[in-house]
């Protein structure tokens, strides 16, 4: 009987080579673009998107940015004064905690503050996101569903039924109260009813100069002082 090629034997030796020149590449790379661009500026991330986070690194293609493996990215810079890249990176790297990343640019700090604080983008809510307002759903046709989708409404726990082949809600029902930490299915059901509740936004956090070699925290950072755990999410970095 022919040997499987499921059954292959795939040498797991190889793998942290490759996991090692990748992060040795983006340390370098990270490096190089400290030697390039005049300010470093740290960014928080609400709502984390990546088709919002791909529409920034468009309008912002003159510069790099960089979000993703912090530990990493505090290698590059180094994480205290006697390892540090440059003067005061070590600060940088204070502030590498939780959705943030690196802004590398040649923009001032005014023209960064003016793009990020107008930059706005609102998209449907998770689970786990709190309701910024109450959504109830009236009693009647809802003529926007096919017939298919009714059985999926009722699983969603909406009281619906099929009147004349047309999906109808029998009572009036809630979907969620302002403040509710939304569940799967109410995410689900507001998604399906366009109410989108999340707003994904950039908070400029930090900038660093490359001249001066000065740091400056722009806003409160209260992972400061915590540890970092282990960020294992893919980098991301584009120009």
């Amino acid at each position: 009987m022919p040997k499987s090629k499921r059954d292959r034997k795939v040498s797991l030796t190889r793998t942290p080579r490759k996991g090692l020149e990748a992060k040795q590449a983006l340390i370098a790379e990270l490096r190089r673009c400290v030697d390039t661009y005049k300010y470093i500026f740290v960014f928080s991330v609400a709502n984390m998107r990546n088709n919002k986070l791909k529409d920034v690194r468009n309008a912002w293609k003159h510069s790099r940015i960089f979000f993703g493996k912090n530990k990493v990215m505090m290698v590059a810079l180094g994480r205290e004064p006697s390892s540090e890249y440059k003067e005061n990176l070590h600060k940088v790297s204070k502030h590498l905690r939780g959705e943030v990343g690196l802004l590398f640019t040649n923009r001032t700090r005014d023209e960064v503050d003016e793009w990020f604080s107008k930059f706005r983008e609102v998209d449907f809510a998770r689970a786990g996101n709190k309701a910024t307002y109450a959504v109830s759903l009236d009693t009647g046709p809802l003529e926007q569903f096919p017939h298919s989708m009714e059985p999926q409404l009722r699983q969603l726990g909406l009281p619906t039924a099929l009147k004349k082949g047309v999906v109808t809600l029998l009572s009036d029902y809630e979907v969620c109260k302002e403040g509710d930490v939304l569940t799967p299915e109410q995410a689900r059901v507001l998604k399906l009813f366009g109410y989108e509740m999340a707003e994904f936004k950039v908070t400029i956090k930090s900038v660093w100069n490359s001249e001066t070699g000065d740091f400056q925290k722009l806003v409160g950072d209260p992972a400061e002082g915590e540890e970092e755990e282990d960020d294992d999410d893919d980098v991301s970095s584009e120009d």
